[in-house]
């Protein structure tokens, strides 16, 4: 039978007539703690029936792990907050140029979607105790609106903070650098736990202050932008969304500034990873699993890693079968390799891994073919262009402005072997150009002397080694009465 409003308004002064005279009782028998709570439950079983608001809980957690509306909910709303709110929770973090500002316990904020959709936040903070006087904090925001805009608020305006906070927090993102830390304390199947602990990358480094050839500066720019625009193009040709990066070259040629470089152009959190530290191939996967998206992966002096490459078809697991630190501390080349382009490559989207190495040629081969090191990128001794930037950065000294010792300086940064490292360093002792330069135009004219001098030596080294080489021949040499 259908509803009449009759009958409805029949219900209603039912409800309300009950509400009142349990209030007048309650207000005499019931301790006022306890009224609380039944007021709470009454509200909450009757007020469905006649409100046209409904509510959304967002908590903080979901399960286990963070709730991400929660987390998207806390950064929008501070681009929300209006005049009429009272109370605020204002923090700084360190290196941060700006106040966070955030609403505090009990506050509302009000916000509108598509021109009609009045929307209202509220943020709660509980306190219950427990067990032993131990106290858990629960918090998390109330979402209120008109019941029959349900669906749009879930299909389409909570989609829109998500990505509104995704926006705000790309803006507004500190740049983290990842290290493991690692503790001698084996679980039930014998893998070292560990755990993943950061600070903030607070390296200068930008391409603009790279002291690399222009062609190179620019090329590698390009292959960056081209990468993270191509989302849809690795999901399309089915490959998973990463980039290897192979940078090479003597040390002091800025291989280490050049991830920074990146890390600060991207926006990409810098995870570094020693393999010495790696126990199993099965470790492995899960310190990659533990990395998050939009991330650079380092793996320095991987030439001098341990790596087992006599094992490359051996089972992982097998690694932790002896009890030897020597045996415990070994990935084999099977595992790094599936590591980089094999099923497990593919856990996480938007990811780049970077490997370093002063010797190129000591590399397997398998480790540079494309797909696992797709770019080799060769940092070499110190350039002219190079020369400039570092001029230009710590002298201030332009292409309008050269000093008249640049063109000598150049002269033999051409005909010389030096580090941008080494530049840099001559170029800080001092702030007067005359001396920082006299001091540079030194140091190349004594590198280059040294050079010459190994060359012209460098015959008789190689006697030398000729004759060491025909003694050990002789040594070599078994008589007829010497014994086997």
């Amino acid at each position: 039978m259908p509803t009449t409003a009759s009958s409805m308004f029949s219900v209603y002064a039912s409800v309300t007539t009950f509400m009142m005279l349990f209030r007048s009782v309650a207000s005499e028998f019931i301790p006022a703690p306890f009224r609380s709570y039944i007021y709470k439950a009454l509200n909450y079983l009757f007020a469905p029936l006649f409100s046209r608001d409904l509510t959304l809980v967002v908590d903080e957690l979901s399960g286990m792990t963070r709730n991400q509306v929660y987390d998207a909910a806390e950064v929008y709303l501070r681009t929300k907050i209006g005049p009429h709110t009272e109370r605020l929770r204002v923090s700084k973090a360190p290196r941060k140029k700006n106040i966070g500002v955030a609403i505090d316990k009990d506050e509302e904020v009000s916000d509108t979607f598509d021109g009609a959709v009045k929307l209202k936040w509220r943020f709660i903070s509980e306190t219950k105790k427990g067990k032993n006087d131990s106290t858990s904090e629960r918090r998390y925001f109330e979402l209120t609106f008109r019941r029959k805009y349900m669906d749009k608020v879930i299909s389409s305006y909570l989609p829109y903070v998500l990505a509104q906070a995704d926006a705000i927090k790309a803006e507004e993102k500190a740049v983290k650098l990842y290290t493991r830390h690692l503790w001698m304390r084996y679980n039930d199947d014998d893998v070292a736990n560990s755990e993943w602990g950061s600070v903030n990358l607070e390296h200068p480094s930008t391409f603009d202050t790279m002291a690399m050839d222009p062609e190179m500066k620019k090329m590698i720019l390009e292959d960056l932008e081209r990468f993270v625009r191509r989302k849809e193009f690795y999901k399309k040709v089915g490959k998973a969304w990463k980039r290897g990066y192979l940078l090479y070259g003597p040390p002091g040629t800025g291989k280490s500034s050049l991830i920074a470089a990146m890390a600060n152009y991207l926006k990409f959190d810098v995870y570094d990873l020693e393999l010495t530290s790696i126990y199993s191939d099965s470790q492995l996967k899960k310190v990659l699993l533990s990395t998050t998206n939009r991330s650079i992966l380092v793996i320095e002096d991987i030439d001098c890693c341990r790596v087992d490459v006599g094992n490359r078809d051996s089972d992982s697991d097998s690694d932790l079968d002896s009890d030897s630190d020597s045996d415990r501390s070994r990935v084999t080349l099977s595992g790094l390799l599936n590591f980089i382009d094999g099923l497990w490559s593919s856990c996480g989207d938007e990811r780049i891994i970077v490997f370093t190495t002063n010797h190129k040629d000591r590399l397997d081969p398998a480790l540079l073919r494309p797909g696992r090191m797709d770019l080799h990128i060769h940092l070499s001794y110190c350039t002219t262009a190079g020369y400039r930037i570092l001029a230009s950065n710590y002298l201030g000294i332009q292409e309008n402005n050269r000093h008249r010792l640049c063109g000598e300086i150049e002269g033999l940064i051409e005909s010389t072997e030096v580090t941008p490292a080494e530049v840099a360093e001559e170029l800080m002792k001092s702030d007067d150009a005359d001396v920082a330069l006299q001091g540079l135009v030194n140091l190349l004219k004594s590198k280059k002397a040294e050079s010459k001098k190994k060359e012209t030596s460098l015959p008789s080294v190689k006697k030398q080694q000729r004759h060491k080489k025909g003694i050990k021949k002789l040594l070599h040499i078994r008589l007829p009465w010497s014994k086997s």
